[in-house]
């Protein structure tokens, strides 16, 4: 049994018990409760199960802006009564969403800004641990921002392009440098009603200002700001980080990765890293290859280190590296109840704060890495960009003591699965076109003549409220079936790993015209795109269809949509709002925070599409999600008048003189 209980003697009683099987469909994560059971440890399962929501705070129907409130409304009479301000249910439901947004935007931002502080100093050559290792990614940039880059030097293009990208946070007035990558048509609507961010930390400074207490009380106008807000998220704060990145430690390309807990290894030191930020990984990239470190863990009694990633850092390093990944958000806990990991090393963003007590319950260490997020019980160890491999190092060193120190039983479930990973922007490019004729022609092409019916980004979290991982596996294999293509990013892919949607040989899941497509090119059903940060990818590819051509003028004439089955965070909010407002219809599972058929409700769910954005839509069915998804893109494939199914024609010489002849 574990040393210390993560449930206290005498609540056990109390508290009800959750069955495996009714959360998750995931078998390691199955394995790892019962186990968890046996041991009398508390996971987020059995908190989600004892913790009832509640329903006014899920509606959004409550605020507590001030100390005249809380003040709580009725879901089922929201115009009623009014807050002791006078504040509506519209003014109450937006000023929340907004504040969401902000948060949210705010986490991918300062996400992002750390990553282009890195890039600054690497530059400036005050960081040589780092380089810049994908140059012609730095050029694309550059380019995309239109700086020279013809007979320069890459350390001249390099400072330009930080020095352009660093408006992206403290410009006052104007755009943000990557409103020029964004479709002519849609940069428009923006402008014609003030969309277009200036700079984030002014966006979300003016978004909260304008939700304290007696500010802003329309909630169309609040709406406005939290689009602006949400916009500087995924064509800003989001982007940077992801090209950063990229220029960084190199832009993703397919490889075949290991997911799912049986990556880790009985006779082998095994270390876990979790969190959002890969300068950190790729420095324990560096310390778990270190020979002396290697051998030290080798006269441990250990056969060698194992390395393996968490969420999204591990999804980055997975799609750059082939680093094996144990597991998505809800697995975080489960996977230290095997008793085989070593350490754990966190730094940034879903995080569970549980992670401490059940780290505890089976020795392990917990050790946070970044000034940003600090755990009561766990150990803090300071990653510094100038010197990364004292903090990765030390994490090792921790692990190798721990292992030697191991007394508990071991039991890792025996499931591994694997997924093709890595499909950048630049790499769906060449995979369609290849290297000397690059296009999303063939995309675009299949869509007209109706092989693929639209495409679908599926992102995001997952979520003890619903089934773990069943929300998202019914919605994608609907999807594909409906020759819908998919895209994955963040925790949504692990998913999509472990139930075998990731490879080539999926598509025989897949629909006869998407099946056709992935067998001819050799791809999955199904791509995966990197972190939740990486959605910023699926903003690139969607406006390159529209520059392609054949499918309108502005992101909103695509056949595309969106989901994120099993949300939980603000930054889904804010991502969700973001591709509303480039134009997509977007639906959630799980709940939605709103009022049904309130003024504001009806704002998000109908009128931004009359404004010419996209709009939201809800269900917490997958498959009513899936229809709904399709009728969606059916409509916009009327609307482009590629309805009907379109045969491939051999053009021949004569054809040929007709067409040059006209």
């Amino acid at each position: 049994m574990v040393e210390k209980k993560a449930v206290k003697e005498g609540e056990e009683s109390k508290a009800k018990t959750v069955n495996p099987k009714d959360v998750t469909i995931c078998d390691a994560t199955i394995q790892m409760l019962e186990k968890a059971k046996r041991d009398g440890v508390e996971t987020a399962f059995d908190r989600a199960l004892n913790m009832k929501a509640c329903p006014i705070g899920a509606d959004s129907a409550c605020c507590k802006h001030c100390s005249m409130g809380p003040c709580r409304l009725n879901a089922k009479d929201p115009y009623g009564k009014v807050g002791v301000c006078g504040a509506t249910i519209d003014t109450i439901m937006a000023r929340n969403f907004a504040r969401m947004v902000a948060s949210g935007c705010s986490a991918h931002t300062d996400h992002g800004m750390a990553m282009l502080d890195l890039f600054r100093e690497v530059v400036n050559g005050k960081i040589h641990d780092y380089k810049i290792k994908d140059v012609h990614k730095l050029e694309l940039v550059a380019k995309s921002l239109n700086i020279e880059t013809e007979g320069r030097s890459v350390q001249e293009i390099a400072t330009d392009v930080y020095k352009e990208l660093e408006r992206t946070y403290t410009q006052i007035e104007g755009e943000i440098p990557f409103a020029s990558r964004v479709p002519q048509k849609t940069l428009e609507t923006w402008r014609k009603y003030d969309l277009v961010p200036r700079g984030s930390m002014r966006e979300i400074m003016e978004l909260m200002h304008r939700t304290h207490m007696g500010v802003d009380q329309h909630y169309e106008n609040i709406t406005k700001q939290f689009t602006r807000t949400a916009l500087a998220d995924g064509w800003g704060g989001s982007l940077v980080a992801t090209e950063i990145s990229d220029i960084l430690f190199g832009t993703p390309s397919p490889v075949s990765v290991e997911v799912n807990m049986g990556v880790l290894k009985k006779d082998y030191v095994n270390i876990i890293v979790h969190g959002h930020e890969p300068n950190m990984f790729e420095s324990m990239m560096e310390s778990v290859n270190t020979p002396s470190l290697i051998q030290a863990a080798k006269d441990a009694g250990a056969q060698g280190i194992v390395l393996a990633g968490m969420c999204c850092s591990g999804a980055e390093m997975m799609s750059r590296h082939g680093v094996p990944h144990a597991g998505n958000f809800m697995s975080t806990e489960a996977i230290l109840v095997t008793g085989a990991v070593d350490a754990m090393c966190v730094d940034i963003q879903c995080i569970k704060q549980g992670l401490a007590k059940v780290a505890d319950c089976y020795g392990t260490p917990l050790i946070t890495t970044n000034v940003r997020c600090h755990i009561e019980g766990a150990t803090h160890i300071q990653f510094n960009d100038h010197d990364p491999k004292a903090c990765t190092d030390e994490v090792v060193i921790r692990a190798i003591t721990r292992f030697k120190n191991r007394t508990l039983p071991i039991e890792i479930p025996n499931i591994r699965n694997i997924g093709i990973h890595g499909f950048s922007f630049e790499y769906i490019n060449y995979m369609l076109g290849g290297t000397f004729r690059g296009s999303y022609t063939p995309l675009n092409d299949n869509i007209i003549n109706g092989r693929i019916r639209g495409v679908a980004g599926v992102v995001g979290c997952t979520n003890p409220r619903v089934k773990h991982d069943w929300v998202h596996t019914e919605l994608v294999k609907e999807l594909i079936k409906n020759d819908v293509l998919v895209l994955l990013t963040g925790c949504a892919q692990i998913t999509m790993a472990k139930a075998g949607l990731m490879t080539p040989e999926a598509a025989h899941l897949a629909g006869p015209g998407l099946r056709e497509v992935c067998e001819t090119v050799g791809m999955p059903p199904v791509l995966g795109l990197g972190s939740c940060v990486d959605n910023s990818r699926i903003l690139i590819a969607a406006s390159e269809m529209v520059k392609t051509g054949g499918l309108g003028n502005c992101l909103a004439d695509l056949p595309v949509a969106g989901a994120a089955p099993e949300w939980m965070s603000e930054k889904a909010i804010s991502i969700g709002q973001y591709f509303v407002g480039s134009g997509v219809y977007t639906v959630f599972g799980v709940t939605f925070p709103t009022v049904k058929d309130t003024k504001f409700h009806n704002l998000l769910f109908d009128g931004l599409e009359k404004w010419g954005l996209g709009k939201w839509g809800f269900s917490p069915d997958p498959y009513e999600m899936a229809k709904m998804m399709i009728a969606h893109i059916d409509k916009k494939r009327k609307a482009l008048g590629i309805d009907k199914t379109r045969e491939r024609k051999l053009v021949d010489m004569a054809a040929r003189r007709e067409m040059a002849a006209a």
